[in-house]
């Protein structure tokens, strides 16, 4: 049997996990935003490629809907952590979502450099070339998804206990 306060202290626990993956993700998102409207420039620095700069040079109008598109997945996301931590509602599918972006973010952490190193296509060569970022992002990605396994696990656990 648990007490209250053990509860209380797992849900402080959950809320913080949750809080910093997703306060950390929607950072990401405005970061992503931010390299629209930064343009070639910061498409190169943030490592999206030189193919990627090229296009958003030329005025192409695919470097900024994959950089949208992005930005809006990672938008969500965030939304999900908050609602996990209790900072927002609750929105449909919390815990499964978690579960699933926490799922994602730990498959990039772990398989995005041997992805790279194992490929034999053109954009994979390029990242080759930048593996400080693809280390630093699989780090980022590995922190994340840990943020959001650990918060939904121990949320997950709180919910439970409640309920008996």
């Amino acid at each position: 049997m648990t007490s209250a306060g053990d509860a209380a202290g797992r849900t402080r626990d959950a809320r913080g996990w949750l809080l910093a993956g997703g306060i950390v993700t929607g950072g990401a998102a405005l970061l992503h935003v931010g390299i629209i409207l930064g343009g070639p420039a910061w498409y190169r620095f943030f490592g999206a490629g030189e193919r990627m700069a090229r296009h958003a040079a030329r005025g192409s109008p695919v470097p900024p809907l994959i950089t949208a598109g992005i930005a809006t997945v990672l938008g969500v996301w965030a939304l999900y952590a908050l609602s996990g931590a209790g900072v927002i509602r609750r929105l449909p599918l919390t815990r499964t979502a978690l579960v699933l972006i926490a799922a994602v973010y730990l498959g990039r952490g772990v398989l995005g450099i041997p992805i790279v190193l194992l490929a034999d296509d053109p954009y994979a060569n390029e990242l080759k070339g930048r593996m400080t970022f693809m280390a630093v992002s699989s780090a980022v990605c590995l922190a994340l998804g840990a943020c959001y396994a650990i918060g939904a696990a121990r949320a997950w656990r709180r919910t439970a206990e409640t309920k008996r």
